[in-house]
């Protein structure tokens, strides 16, 4: 599979996606699901964080057909707690340079978890069901 952003044309994170301006969600588009995929999973994460890996955002039961608009989850989309225990976007907040990672999984179920579905669950749920992942690493600078 195949992760994009347009707003991440230059391989880094713009300010208004992270701590240091709005902190809204950015933009992120895939292709290259396979045929049997029934939902996609996506996680924002930090893999080299003092507490690995560290994640900022779980969005799960995103239709194969949709994708992701800035500050926006797609309609039948769900998000689950992040690191923080937070239901939603946490923006990243770099001191320094540092990469970020944008994975979607192609699930081969509709994920069925109770409210509110804490960053375990959705983990678990995700690493039992994945079928294929695409992956798109960032860079963000203070």
């Amino acid at each position: 599979m195949t992760v994009t952003s347009p707003a991440f044309d230059q391989g880094t994170i713009p300010r208004e996606y992270t701590c240091h301006g709005a902190g809204v969600s950015p933009p992120v588009y895939w292709s290259g699901a396979p045929q049997r995929t029934r939902s996609l999973a996506l996680v924002l994460d930090d893999s080299a964080a003092p507490i690995t890996p560290y994640v900022y955002w779980i969005v799960i039961n995103i239709s194969p057909a949709a994708d992701i608009q800035a500050g926006r989850i797609p309609q039948g989309a769900s998000v689950a707690e992040n690191s923080k225990g937070v239901r939603g976007y946490t923006p990243p907040c770099p001191a320094a340079a540092h990469e970020y990672r944008f994975t979607v999984y192609a699930l081969n179920t509709v994920l069925r978890l109770p409210e509110p579905v804490t960053l375990k669950e959705a983990w678990t749920a995700i690493a039992e069901h994945a079928i294929a992942r695409g992956r798109l690493t960032v860079a963000a600078r203070p």
